[in-house]
Parts: structure tokens; C-alpha cells; sequence
């Protein structure tokens, strides 16, 4: 595709968006409140009170990963992003596989993420009021999804300003939080919760820590959900490097520091029954010392489910675009809204869903 059929408006709408945006698109897609209270945790059972080092161990090797990704969002700034870079890297076929696979994958986890939105949210009112039933959870969930539909519908300048503001909120929350724990634990301050003294019995020494990794290695998953938004944003070849290597780095300190806050606070000897909900848990130590401050770590919670299904809804419909540009998807999936510029099947067909964009989707972007 020729750059002027770019500037003419035949694609995707160049420039909408910025490094702020994309940033927050792959912070938002790790859901860091929800990582820091529920997936995190799950490794005190083996890491005990050393699961800080655990945290550190688990950034080290995704920033590997990480710097990966983004040379290759650089060098092939492209709506198809992980489909593209393994058809040029690797093969055709390679791609064509990637490309249904994560399509499929990130398509799945919104309606998950809108569930369990609507069963967090219905349970914490029934436990504050016992007349809310506890089953009544489907208004959550559907308020969810058109809140995401309709921030998705405005285009993805909207959806990714929507996505910054759900993202500030729930780091500026935890981290408020993670510096109110280390205040409170004045002289158990200490640094031996980044050495193996703490883990859990059963689990000595790194064992135990590298096992903790395993639940903190899962919650870096997302930092590439920039890539898809390569031929919105501007200057994407810096803009997208930056934005996954950034926000791998950012979060991945931001979860050393949290869990290393609520190890410290709560004891480091008996951390290892810390855990995703009950009295040992972010929730419930807030609860517990902090008075109504549960009810932000709550929102915070709930804000980073909508937020994440909104990072994985834009990811979903821009990596179909590249694929139904391309023939591998139905053409109705390269159809863009006239206006907004933004994928929409139901859209009438546009010029866009005829084009023909270079091999393996890659932007048409000038090299």
C-alpha cells in the first residue's frame, strides 16, 4: 500500500494515539491491581517471605522477553504484531498459526474477565449487605461490557485515554497503599526478604523461590499489547519500542515493591499463608488496619478487570484486521468504520477491506 493510500484514509487512523496511550495499553493488559491482590500471592505457598526476590527474579527474565518483543514492534510496526513478526522471522505458516492462536486467546478473555467482574463485585456487596444476593452478578458483568463496547465504539483514541485513566488509577491505588505498608512497618523494614531465609517450609532456599517466580512470571502477561496499535500511534517504530520495553520495566518494579511492602507489613515468617482473599489478603489487611481504604483497593480491582478487557478488546479487533486484510481472516474483519477509522464488520465496506498491505500485514508504514 502506497503512502498516500495511507493519507487518504483507506487504513487504520494514523496517529490517533501516543507513547502515554500505548503504554498504558500494555500496563493496562498485565492488570496490575489484579496481579498484585490475586495471581501474585498464589506464590507465598513456595516462596514464603521471600517472594520479593522471587518478583525480581520473574522481572529480570521477562525484561529479556520484553526487550525481544520490542525490536521487533520497531522493525515491523504492524496491526498484526506476534502473527507478523513469526511470519517474517519464521514462516508463512508460522504466522498464519500464531495469528488464529492469538486472536482466539485474546478474544476469550474479555467475557472471562466481564464474569469474574460480575461474581467479585456481587460477592464483596453480599458480604457487606447479606440482603444483595450473592448470585445476582450478571448486571456487573453486562454493565462492563458496554462500557468497554462503547469506549471501543468512539474509536481508539476513546478506548486507549479510557484505558490510561483505569490504569493510573489502580498503580496510583496500590502504591498509595505499598507506601502506607512500609511506613507502618517502620524498624521490620528489611532487606533479607530478597534472600531465600523466608520461604516456605517444604520449599528451602531457591526452590522455593523459583517456584514463587512461576505465579509472577504470569503476571507479566500482556506487556506486548501495544504492538497491535502500531499503525495508530505516532512515530511507531520509537513510540512502540519504548511502550513494551517501558511497561515491562515499570510494572515489573511496581509488583517488587508492592509485594515487597505487604511482606514486610505482614511478617516475613508467616507470609506464607498470605493469600488472594480472607483475613490474609490485600483486602483483607486493608480491612483490617486501614479502615474504609478497602473500598479503593476494591474499585482498584474492579477498574483493573474493565481495563484489562479493554486492553485485550483492542488487541483482539486490530491483530484480526491484519489477518482479514490479508485474506486469513473473512474480509468482514478488515472493514473500518468511515469515520472513526477504527476495525467494525458491520461497517459498510470501505476501500480499506479491498487493499492489499505487504507481506505478513506488516504496516505500510515507511521504513
Amino acid at each position: 500500500m502506497s503512502g498516500a493510500s495511507v493519507q487518504s484514509g483507506t487504513g487504520l487512523r494514523r496517529g490517533a494515539i501516543g507513547l502515554r496511550e500505548v503504554l498504558f495499553q500494555s500496563i493496562t493488559a498485565m492488570a496490575p491491581a489484579a496481579a498484585v491482590a490475586a495471581s501474585i500471592p498464589a506464590g507465598t505457598a513456595f516462596a514464603g517471605g521471600s517472594l520479593p526476590l522471587s518478583v525480581l527474579i520473574a522481572l529480570v527474565a521477562c525484561l529479556f522477553t520484553a526487550s525481544c518483543v520490542a525490536e521487533l514492534a520497531r522493525e515491523l510496526p504492524a496491526a498484526g504484531s506476534v502473527s507478523t513478526y513469526a511470519a517474517r522471522g519464521l514462516h508463512p505458516s508460522v504466522g498464519f498459526l500464531v495469528g488464529w492462536g492469538y486472536v482466539f486467546v485474546e478474544a476469550l478473555v474479555p467475557p472471562l474477565l466481564l464474569l469474574q467482574l460480575g461474581f467479585t463485585t456481587a460477592g464483596t456487596l453480599h458480604n457487606e449487605w447479606s440482603s444483595y444476593p450473592a448470585d445476582l452478578w450478571w448486571p456487573w458483568s453486562l454493565a462492563g461490557a458496554v462500557i468497554i463496547a462503547v469506549a471501543g465504539y468512539f474509536g481508539v483514541r476513546a478506548s486507549a485515554r479510557f484505558g490510561t485513566v483505569l490504569g493510573a488509577f489502580e498503580v496510583v491505588v496500590f502504591l498509595a497503599f505499598a507506601i502506607l505498608l512500609i511506613s507502618k512497618a517502620g524498624s521490620h523494614n528489611t532487606l533479607s526478604v530478597f534472600g531465600t531465609s523466608h520461604t516456605a517450609p517444604g520449599y528451602e532456599g531457591l526452590s522455593g523461590v523459583f517456584a514463587g517466580s512461576v505465579y509472577t512470571v504470569l503476571a507479566f502477561a500482556g506487556f506486548e499489547a501495544a504492538a497491535p496499535l502500531a499503525e495508530e500511534t505516532r512515530d511507531p517504530r520509537r513510540t512502540m519500542h519504548r511502550a513494551v520495553l517501558g511497561a515491562a520495566l515499570a510494572i515489573g518494579l511496581f509488583y517488587v515493591l508492592t509485594t515487597y511492602a505487604m511482606s514486610v507489613y505482614f511478617g516475613p515468617g508467616k507470609f506464607a499463608t498470605f493469600g488472594a482473599e480472607g483475613a490474609a489478603s490485600w483486602e483483607g489487611v486493608a480491612r483490617a488496619s486501614f479502615g474504609l481504604f478497602w473500598v479503593l483497593v476494591f474499585l482498584a480491582v474492579v477498574n483493573s478487570t474493565i481495563a484489562n478487557a479493554n486492553a485485550c478488546a483492542n488487541v483482539s479487533t486490530r491483530t484480526a484486521f491484519a489477518l482479514g486484510r490479508i485474506g486469513i481472516f473473512p474480509r468482514g474483519f478488515a472493514r473500518l468504520h468511515p469515520q472513526r477509522r477504527s476495525p467494525s464488520p458491520a461497517s459498510p465496506s470501505s476501500s480499506s477491506s479491498r487493499s492489499r498491505p505487504c507481506s505478513g500485514s506488516v504496516s505500510p508504514t515507511t521504513r
